[in-house]
């Protein structure tokens, strides 16, 4: 198995596909890091050389992912709770954040239904 940002990527998949396992990546930003790096998109991950691998690893290296991203969003996240803006509010509430109904649903933000009356 290939290791790009401390990150196991599959090795029987393509390697435009492998790189979006890495948490910051999606496809068009992998896309991007292929072209910069000039490897073919459509290489498989156990097929590419050591010159390859180095090239990628040094453009992922450009972009902010995995512990630095998740640091930042955790961080942001609680900047809006600790000012008491309406969104830190659903956060620590546990509610939808971004203004979808609650009434019928938000069943993944909420949990499980409790019975009316019931004592937690």
């Amino acid at each position: 198995m290939a290791r790009i940002a401390n990150v196991d990527i599959p090795n029987n998949k393509r390697i435009v596909i492998s790189l979006t396992y890495i948490y910051g990546i999606g496809l068009p930003t992998s896309k991007q890091i292929l072209k910069d790096a000039q490897v073919d998109e459509n290489t498989r991950v156990h097929a590419l050389t050591d010159e390859e691998l180095g090239r990628i690893r040094a453009e992922v290296a450009k972009y902010k992912v995995e512990g630095d991203l998740r640091r930042d969003v955790s961080k942001s996240i609680q900047d809006l709770m600790d000012i008491g803006s309406y969104r830190g509010m659903r956060h620590r509430r546990g509610l939808p954040v971004r203004g979808q109904n609650t009434r019928n649903n938000a069943r993944t933000r909420k949990g499980k239904k409790q019975a009316p009356g019931k004592k937690r």
